[in-house]
């Protein structure tokens, strides 16, 4: 299922460009070697889950949720890299939303994580739903195999395994559609009964063509979403160097 649907909204929310400079970085993220998987979805399954000052985004009438799974390398500026420590494979299952100051980004409904230093130190600084799992990522020559198996919290442990063949780089001007899915800048997190917003910096991902030869997934069904219908969108990015703003306050929780 590839929809061949355009933009409803207006596009210059949704730049391929990062929107602003962060001109003071927090935190320094290396995404590498990214499968994105997408579905659309009734927007009533995933407004539900959010806070009541977040709306679900939508494109042509549906909402989306994205399974990307990727390596992740972060580090403080200034701080060294520690290799065992802060690069590690990660498998998000997010969605796509408009905050209160009716900017365009993402929330997260989980993020399963191998080290469990980094879960909870994201959960308890960032709020963020990291949860700590087994997880195998290997790198052929034109493909890539992501496997993850939850271990805590012990009261469901969700399986994931994706394999999918990369193909050629994609030379033509991305979609409306690429676009409001990928080109996101700006994420969207609790914290002590509010809500914050996290800017991000990078550049123009890098997408290349992508084929899913394999998924077994059990994220969306444990997030208490319905099994997505169809197959996804595919794509894949070797990956960008991203820049962390420090978080901007909205106020509480709807």
């Amino acid at each position: 299922m590839c929809p061949a649907a355009r933009l409803a909204t207006d596009v210059s929310l949704h730049p391929w460009a990062a929107p602003e400079h962060v001109r003071r970085a927090v935190m320094l993220q290396w995404w590498q070697d990214l499968t994105f998987l997408h579905w659309p979805l009734e927007r009533e399954h995933l407004q539900q889950l959010l806070p009541g000052n977040l709306d679900v985004d939508t494109f042509d009438g549906a909402a989306w949720i994205g399974l990307v799974a990727f390596r992740l390398t972060v580090r403080a500026p200034g701080v060294p890299k520690v290799p065992w420590a802060s690069a590690f494979p990660e498998i998000n299952l997010r969605t796509y939303v408009r905050g209160p100051d009716g900017r365009a980004g993402i929330w997260f409904l989980s993020l399963e994580a191998p080290r469990l230093g980094a879960v909870v130190a994201a959960r308890a600084w960032y709020q963020l739903p990291y949860l700590w799992a087994a997880i195998e990522m290997t790198k052929r020559e034109d493909s890539v195999t992501y496997t993850s198996r939850r271990r805590w919290p012990a009261l469901a442990r969700p399986r994931v395994s994706i394999d999918v063949k990369v193909g050629k780089a994609i030379a033509a001007e991305v979609s409306d559609l690429e676009r409001f899915l990928i080109g996101r800048w700006r994420l969207y997190s609790p914290r002590s009964g509010g809500l914050v917003a996290t800017q991000v910096e990078h550049g123009p991902w890098p997408l290349h063509e992508a084929r899913l030869i394999q998924l077994d997934e059990e994220l969306t069904s444990t997030a208490g979403l319905p099994r997505p219908d169809g197959d996804p969108l595919v794509h894949f990015s070797p990956g960008v160097a991203t820049r962390f703003a420090g978080r901007q306050w909205l106020g509480p929780r709807g």
